[in-house]
């Protein structure tokens, strides 16, 4: 038997259309600045709790021979440079074009590039339907993010598709080791696969799809419950409603052995009680000022106050001050904060060294054109408490071995609140974001936390509650703020009578 040849590769980026952060092609580098290519793709993601960690293990467990043209991870932001993509995309074909047996590819399911002729606002789409132009036969098994957007072109150019069924991501891993373990099974003749999809006209929020928590949860042991039962795969895709594109959105994947009536009744099974269920997929928000006050009741902790609006894993500048402002007002004690993302403090800090006393025009650097609001940076004075590279390997189950890049970073005391200022956006989730900078978040009785769910991966097990904060930023869960443009229409909550369409409508863009 001949030696199986697999391209296994990465391209992964969360698009918010209304964010103001860039996205060029640095910034999918494992260290800022280099994108894993060849033998580096391995050195940096083999052994880690990915989806192409578990596709690498795949295919060597299979004895295939190996190709890894690129894996870029950007941490969510605006619209990816035009470059970038064609650099990911152009590897990723490239190495097809070679030559290969199979195709892994660990996706994110929510890219939208910027000004790319024929992508659209379609980032993972397109490249699959360059891959099977150029190989049409070629069987393509990929694995997406629980939050992404399905398009009729991602089902239609693939053969397998698996997706998150947790949030925080805990089982990226998992996802990649089952959409793999089905393509090694459908190679060697054992299995069938086929494939059903469809959406309902859901723009769910983020906030709202907790693997534990209602709605989701119900839903997602629904599709375990359907795989423990013969169905080879179930996934629910809660969407990102943040990509203003035509195909965002809630939608169901499913994956049986030959039997495409199972697939579409299981399918149809889960979009129901989905949208059932519709109206708790929705968010609402007391005032900052009250909420604040009444976590001051709280003598207990850690208290995690969420400043959800502002979070760097959904796209926001992570430079926003309003929680903090409002924590210090109200006289919050025993706090720390991650993170602010303001290189220039960072810089200040550093040039004056461990234990100076500075003041600081802390974060609002970037402005927010899409809400209409304007950078407002914090002058705080306070105590250069630490300093550090930024660097620290994973240990949550979410990304578990891979390399923490905060950039250069500090922790900056201030009166009852010790704040982390971080130079590359990042999302907490894991307790070294805090401990490397010489913080134990066991032992606070508040974290401020630039967050949605993701935190829960490692703060979850320490922390006594939750209270989510309506600050202020472009990954807010008031709809109200954004301009929707371009999303099909009618969808729910955007159009409150939405009728539960049945059929994709075509998108008037291709």
């Amino acid at each position: 038997m001949n030696t199986r040849r697999a391209v296994v590769a990465m391209m992964q980026h969360e698009t918010n259309t209304f964010s103001p952060v860039p996205t060029p092609l640095s910034r999918f580098g494992t260290n800022g600045v280099d994108v894993p290519t060849g033998s580096k793709v391995t050195e940096a993601f083999g052994g880690t709790g990915t989806g192409i960690g578990a596709f690498l293990d795949i295919a060597a467990e299979a004895a295939m021979e190996i190709v890894t043209p690129v894996a870029g991870n950007a941490a969510p932001s605006g619209k990816v440079d035009a470059d970038a993509y064609r650099f990911m995309t152009d590897a990723i074909c490239a190495a097809v074009a070679d030559g290969c047996d199979v195709c892994f590819l660990d996706l994110h399911g929510a890219m939208v590039p910027g000004g790319v002729p024929g992508a659209g606002d379609d980032g993972e789409g397109p490249l699959l339907a360059r891959i099977r132009e150029l190989a049409p036969d070629l069987p393509i098994a990929i694995s997406l993010d629980l939050h992404a957007n399905i398009t009729p072109a991602i089902v239609d150019n693939c053969d397998v598709i698996v997706g998150f069924k947790t949030y925080p991501h805990i089982d990226m891993y998992q996802a990649g080791h089952h959409a793999g373990s089905i393509m090694v099974r459908a190679l060697n003749g054992e299995i069938t696969p086929v494939m059903q999809w469809g959406q309902r006209p859901i723009l769910a929020q983020t906030l709202r799809m907790g693997h534990e928590d209602e709605p989701m949860g119900p839903l997602i042991e629904m599709a375990r419950h359907a795989e423990a039962n013969g169905l080879l795969a179930a996934s629910v895709f809660g969407g990102f409603p943040l990509a203003d594109i035509w195909g965002a959105g809630l939608s169901v994947v499913t994956v049986a052995d030959g039997d495409a009536g199972l697939a579409a009744d299981i399918r149809d099974q889960l979009l129901d009680a989905a949208w059932a269920e519709r109206e708790e997929f929705m968010f609402s928000s007391e005032p900052l000022a009250s909420t604040i006050d009444r976590a001051k009741q709280f003598s207990d902790g850690p208290t995690i106050l969420l400043d959800h609006a502002d979070n760097a894993a959904s796209g926001g500048t992570q430079d926003t001050v309003a929680v903090l402002a409002e924590v210090l007002e109200q006289g919050l004690e025993d706090v720390a904060m991650f993170a602010i993302c303001d290189p220039e403090a960072v810089a200040i800090m550093e040039q004056a060294g461990v234990g100076a006393t500075v003041t600081l025009d802390l974060g609002g650097k970037v402005d927010m054109p899409t809400i209409g609001r304007q950078g407002e940076p914090l002058r705080l004075t306070g105590t250069v408490g630490a300093l550090t590279d930024g660097v620290f390997e994973i240990t949550a189950e979410m990304g578990k071995g891979t390399k923490a890049a905060m950039g250069p970073s500090a922790r900056f005391d201030c009166g009852n609140v010790q704040v982390a200022v971080i130079s590359r956006h990042t999302e907490p989730f894991d307790l070294g974001h805090l401990r490397s900078l010489g913080v134990d978040p066991e032992a606070k009785r508040y974290l401020i936390l630039k967050s949605r769910i993701h935190f829960r991966a490692g703060f979850g097990e320490i922390a006594v509650r939750e209270v989510p904060c309506d600050g202020v930023g472009v990954t807010s869960s008031d709809n109200g703020l954004f301009d929707f443009q371009n999303v099909r229409r009618p969808i729910f909550p955007l159009d409150p009578n939405t009728p539960p369409t049945p059929e994709y409508p075509p998108n008037p863009s291709n």
